[in-house]
């Protein structure tokens, strides 16, 4: 599986071996981390796709996406799938960026390629969440076109619906 490539954003999927080397700290000869990176987030997220590939497999295409810069290719944050697609079709994502790389829009585009990757691969809904304080993800979620559907005590939930175009919808003999 390819990176997604986005007008200054390569979406990159990590595969085993760099989700083994980010949670150890310690970078490969070719990657290149900005300051800050990997966050906790991003160490949480990478052993949360070991144990994936652990019990399951590789989850790829749904599995964790390094978010790099496309001029010099640093790392900046990470976006990744909460698990497969369910069987309604509905997936939950999460992300986030180093405090250097925010309030740039790098999350809105990241974002906005992987809805648009999902959506391609036959995904109806896309779910998340944000803190009720963490109004700039909430803004994130928004410019990429998730609505607010609830909230609770602790977050406010977002998603994104499409119709189920696998279904059969033709004419009946």
């Amino acid at each position: 599986m390819g990176d997604l490539v986005t007008a200054r954003l390569v979406l990159h999927p990590m595969t085993d071996a760099e989700a083994e080397r980010l949670v150890a700290g310690e970078p490969d000869g070719e990657a290149r981390w900005a300051p800050g990176y990997p966050t906790d987030g991003d160490v949480s997220a990478a052993r949360r796709l070991l144990n994936t590939w652990a019990d399951t497999g590789d989850p790829r295409p749904f599995g964790n996406y390094e978010i790099r810069l496309r001029e010099g290719g640093q790392a900046i944050g990470g976006l990744g799938f909460h698990g497969p697609v369910d069987e309604n079709g509905s997936v939950t994502i999460g992300y986030g960026l180093v405090p250097a790389a925010r309030g740039k829009g790098y999350a809105s585009e990241a974002l906005r390629a992987v809805l648009l990757f999902a959506r391609a691969h036959g995904v109806t809904r896309v779910k998340g969440d944000a803190d009720h304080d963490n109004t700039a993800s909430q803004r994130v979620m928004m410019a990429a076109g998730m609505q607010p559907v609830g909230q609770d005590e602790r977050v406010r939930y977002f998603e994104i619906t499409w119709p189920d175009t696998t279904a059969d919808t033709g004419p009946r003999p």
